[in-house]
């Protein structure tokens, strides 16, 4: 074996250099971001303990934090968000891991992200991120493009009565009586038809910034749910005075009443009905439209093509399936900004 040599003193430091050269996204984030600034919010989750009690010293909560991110961003799960923590020079490095640390396991990965589930602090993550987008001023406001994105889970095989109780709001008796199997169901979730094809699971509602593609804004329902019917939460009175684009999805009367309560422009696609067709200057104006609101489809691309595909969620519950969520647009606001800066030439850390 000609390329076989013994070790050297500096070898992963050539080892993590050469990572470099190849762009590592991972430090370009570090480069960038100021995680320690998470700290206060993530810090909400807990509980102070005191040391003289004994026990392990638990995990710096950041570093934590910053593992999270990398499961969203390659779609692991925890045992393996484990293993590769162990095996990978670059996670390493971003979470500033030496080979002589304690690498947290799977279930100290399960629990952290629970006690940030129950505490919302995914939400409260986001809210500070976004203000922290907005005081660098990457945020243009010259508009807001909303869209919704169905988010699939595993499908229930539930009989038709099943499904008729879970409609109603109601447990079925033998899942009660059964709390394991009760566990394994996803009570929260909803079927939903769209272009012929069946749909299971949840839906991400998002406002973005026209300009700079920022996420603004989410809000997390059922599958079932309209997207007009999001409308209203999305908005605020920040966006007075501003063009709001959108899908067809968003016409009617209702959708233009909320529009106009928070004073935006209307710029909404119109739709053509079955006896009331579109007019040749209605099908141009929309067109116009298109290349502003197409920009909202760029965002869930991001997700597709950079974060693995993840259109689907493997977890239980509509809690669980918002915490993630509201992580996964947490992780696509923080790479943006970072192009952003990049782009923009500015000297700043987030």
């Amino acid at each position: 074996m000609r390329n076989k040599k013994s070790r050297g003193l500096f070898d992963d430091q050539f080892r993590l250099e050469k990572i470099s050269k190849l762009k590592d996204p991972l430090e370009k984030l570090n480069r960038y971001i100021n995680w320690e600034d998470f700290r206060r919010i993530i810090d909400q989750a807990f509980r102070e303990t005191e040391p003289s009690l004994g026990g392990r010293p638990p995990f710096d909560r950041v570093m934590m934090f910053k593992v999270l991110v990398l499961q969203k961003m390659y779609n692991l799960s925890d045992d393996k968000t484990e293993y590769q923590i162990l095996d990978r020079f670059s996670f390493s490095r971003f979470l500033g891991i030496d080979l002589c640390d304690t690498v947290p396991d799977a279930k100290t990965i399960w629990h952290f992200r629970e006690q940030l589930k129950n505490h919302s602090i995914f939400d409260r993550l986001f809210e500070f991120l976004r203000e922290k987008i907005e005081k660098a001023h990457l945020i243009l406001n010259d508009g807001s493009i909303v869209d919704a994105r169905i988010v699939e889970v595993p499908r229930q095989r539930n009989s038709r009565d099943e499904n008729g109780q879970l409609k109603n709001d109601q447990i079925p008796e033998d899942w009660k009586e059964n709390p394991n199997k009760l566990s394994q169901k996803d009570t929260d979730a909803s079927w939903l038809k769209k272009n012929g094809k069946n749909h299971y699971g949840y839906k991400n509602h998002i406002k973005i910034d026209q300009g700079s593609k920022i996420i603004t804004e989410y809000e997390v329902t059922t599958a079932s749910v309209h997207d007009s019917d999001a409308l209203e939460d999305l908005l605020d009175e920040s966006d007075a005075g501003k063009p709001l684009y959108g899908d067809s999805a968003y016409t009617g009367k209702r959708c233009a009443k909320v529009i106009r309560k928070f004073k935006m422009k209307n710029r909404i696609h119109k739709k053509g009905y079955r006896y009331k067709t579109l007019s040749e200057y209605q099908k141009k104006r929309n067109h116009q439209k298109s290349k502003i609101r197409a920009r909202v489809e760029h965002v869930f691309g991001f997700a597709c093509q950079n974060l693995n595909g993840l259109s689907s969620f493997k977890y239980i519950g509509l809690d669980r399936i918002a915490s993630s969520i509201g992580l996964q647009n947490i992780v696509y606001n923080l790479f943006r900004a970072v192009y952003l800066i990049e782009a923009r030439g500015i000297s700043i850390k987030l």
